[in-house]
C-alpha cells in the first residue's frame, strides 16, 4: 500500500515553514526540513506509509539535533553583548581620571562626560584609574598600571 503522496510532504513542508514565521525559534523549520527530506525520499524511492513516517521521524530528529547546535552557536555570540538593564557590566574595565581626590577610600571619578562616586585606595586628583567593579551607583576603581 502506498502512503501519502510526495507532493503532500511538500505541502506539509510549506505549512511548517509558514508556521515558523509566526513562531520564530520554535524548531518548526527543522521539522519542515524533515518533511522536505521525506518528500525527496518518497519521490525517489516510492516509500510505503510506514517508510514515510519512519523517514520523517528520523529526518526531523536529526535536523532538530543539528538545529540545536546552530542555535547554540548563534546564542553564544549574544551572551558577550551587554545584557538588557545591566549597564553597569559594560563599565567594567573602563578607564577614567580621578576628579576629586580620594579621602577615606571615597572620591569622584570622571568617565567620559560623567562624574561618578567611587571607592578605592587613596588617590590624588588627576590619577588615571580603571573600573574593577560596580556596587549600586558607586564604582570601585584601581589606579591604572603604567605599561612600558
Amino acid at each position: 500500500m502506498l502512503g501519502f503522496p510526495w507532493w503532500g510532504w511538500v505541502i506539509v513542508t510549506g505549512v511548517l515553514g509558514l508556521a515558523e514565521l509566526h513562531l520564530p525559534g520554535s524548531y518548526l523549520i527543522w521539522i519542515a526540513l524533515g518533511a522536505a527530506l521525506t518528500a525527496g525520499a518518497d519521490a525517489a524511492f516510492g516509500l510505503s506509509l510506514e517508510g514515510q513516517i519512519g523517514t520523517f521521524a528520523l529526518a526531523s530528529a536529526l535536523s532538530c539535533a543539528g538545529g540545536y547546535f546552530v542555535y547554540r552557536h548563534f546564542s553564544r555570540g549574544q551572551r558577550s553583548e551587554m545584557p538588557l538593564n545591566e549597564r553597569s557590566r559594560s563599565m567594567l574595565g573602563t578607564r577614567g581620571v580621578v576628579c576629586e581626590a580620594f579621602a577615606s577610600g571615597h572620591g569622584k571619578v570622571r568617565l567620559g562626560d560623567g562624574v561618578w562616586l567611587a571607592s578605592g585606595p587613596e588617590l590624588a586628583e588627576g590619577t588615571p584609574v580603571v573600573v574593577t567593579a560596580v556596587q549600586g551607583t558607586r564604582l570601585v576603581v584601581e589606579p591604572l598600571k603604567a605599561t612600558g
